[in-house]
């Protein structure tokens, strides 16, 4: 019987962690490691990029990621200058003062750079939440295999796609997957932000970011305009919506709006974005408005198990809207240019299953690549239009056979996010970053026997 050995967390002394993420959930899960982290490391020093949760849990942030995070080719092309001004002062910190631990949270424009500069240093690298590099940019695997010791992933396509190709990668679950129901009920949710609750209510998610706002807010506030003019038989015809106003998904009698705040977006800028838009769909209509019945609320979890139905912009919040098992269709906008290259681009691997539709587009939905098959509407770029949103959206807000069929795929989708029992995401990070961490030990740490074999 021999004694296996270890060195123990607690007497790496001082141990400097380097976390970058610059998206909004990349913020919130870098929050939650740093916090787990502290509890283990006590006297751990945690830098990098991060979002102003990092910065309150701890992380002494060299660059802001609300100063960085652009999404879509010309978005970041016109952005460029500035974010290398950026990425050049987080090198010059890691240069200066080489951490013990990097953990990269995906954001991969700015972090495979950063992952690249940390192996020449000799830090290890710790990944978790994979960029879509199974979807395009499949040439950035190669910096995967040279710069990351190890991948952690929330999608479980992933793992197999990477250990296929000489990646140590690791389905850890998605952190979604594990939260509970909102407890709020109805009623006081209603209270709390001035909902009727004697009418059904549909969410509005444009995205986290300003640049999400101004593209996908639109044919939203369009529907909601249309809420606020059934009689408007004009107005209904432009939308494709026919029939009397008692059957109409958008009669303001039956329906109210909830549009969630992020956190990133500031609550004077999207009241005014919000007024703006509605003054410009309401020259369309010749009815006078008796008012939008347009509610922003706080909390985009709570609005989701609350709604009837939702409209939810591409990305993280897709998740969110299937771990709670909301009906709701997928939308998204950039640039015509953005949308041509990327439609071009966009190729899946075998281990995903996606079909292109009959127009030849490939699901980009998180729902639908986890499912393996469509199991909520696209509405992208040209085809996301007031119209065909209130088109989508009809069969979801009644008692029909295609409601009941989409929450019982979301149901099914969501057990295959979940982690193994008695584990959590981020807990499985913090485990693996003790793994890495132990294999930096300088000579002279004390080692403890952890097991007999």
């Amino acid at each position: 019987m021999t004694a296996v050995y270890t060195t123990s967390i607690a007497t790496i002394p001082n141990p400097r962690i380097f976390l970058s993420a610059g998206e909004a959930s990349g913020d919130h899960y870098g929050a939650e490691i740093i916090s787990e982290l502290r509890t283990r490391l006590p006297d751990a020093t945690f830098t990098g990029l991060g979002g102003a949760a990092m910065e309150a849990a701890g992380q002494h942030r060299i660059v802001r990621a609300e100063n960085v995070a652009h999404m879509g080719l010309t978005e970041v092309l016109r952005h460029a200058f500035y974010i290398h001004s950026q990425y050049r002062s987080l090198v010059r910190a890691l240069k200066r003062n080489p951490p013990t631990l990097a953990i990269f949270i995906d954001f991969p424009d700015v972090n495979f750079r950063l992952a690249m500069h940390c192996k020449r240093l000799g830090v290890p690298v710790l990944w978790f939440v994979s960029p879509q590099l199974w979807a395009w940019k499949r040439r950035r695997l190669r910096w995967v295999q040279r710069f990351v010791d190890r991948m952690l992933v929330i999608f479980p396509f992933e793992a197999p796609f990477y250990r296929a190709r000489n990646v140590d990668a690791e389905f850890v679950g998605h952190p979604l997957a594990t939260l509970p129901l909102p407890t709020i009920s109805r009623e006081a949710y209603a209270a709390e932000h001035g909902l009727d609750p004697t009418k059904q209510w549909i969410a509005l998610l444009p995205g986290s970011r300003q640049k999400e706002i101004k593209s996908n807010l639109s044919p939203m506030i369009g529907l909601a305009v249309a809420a606020a003019t059934p009689d408007d038989a004009d107005f209904m015809d432009m939308l494709g919506i026919s029939g009397r106003p008692s059957d109409s998904i958008l009669d303001y009698r039956k329906y109210e709006f909830v549009l969630p705040v992020a956190s990133t977006i500031a609550m004077d800028q999207l009241q005014s974005e919000v007024r703006r838009l509605s003054e410009r769909w309401t020259k369309f209509s010749r009815s006078t408005i008796p008012g939008l019945h347009l509610h922003l609320v706080s909390d985009a979890r709570a609005a989701l198990h609350h709604a009837r139905a939702s409209v939810v912009a591409s990305g993280t919040a897709t998740v969110q809207a299937l771990t709670i098992g909301n009906p709701f269709v997928v939308v998204y906008r950039v640039s015509p240019l953005t949308y041509a290259i990327l439609k071009r681009l966009v190729r899946y691997p075998a281990e995903i299953p996606a079909q292109p539709d009959a127009d030849g587009n490939l699901p980009i939905a998180m729902p639908n690549l986890i499912a393996g098959r469509r199991i909520v509407p696209e509405l992208l770029n040209q085809r996301f239009t007031a119209q065909n949103l209130a088109a989508a959206l009809r069969p979801l807000l009644d008692d029909t056979p295609a409601r009941a069929q989409m929450i019982a795929d979301l149901a099914e989708a969501r057990t295959r996010l979940l982690p193994t029992p008695d584990s959590h995401p981020i807990q499985r990070v913090c485990d693996a970053a003790e793994v890495l961490l132990r294999s930096t030990a300088p000579s002279g740490v004390p080692r403890t026997p952890v097991a007999n074999v």
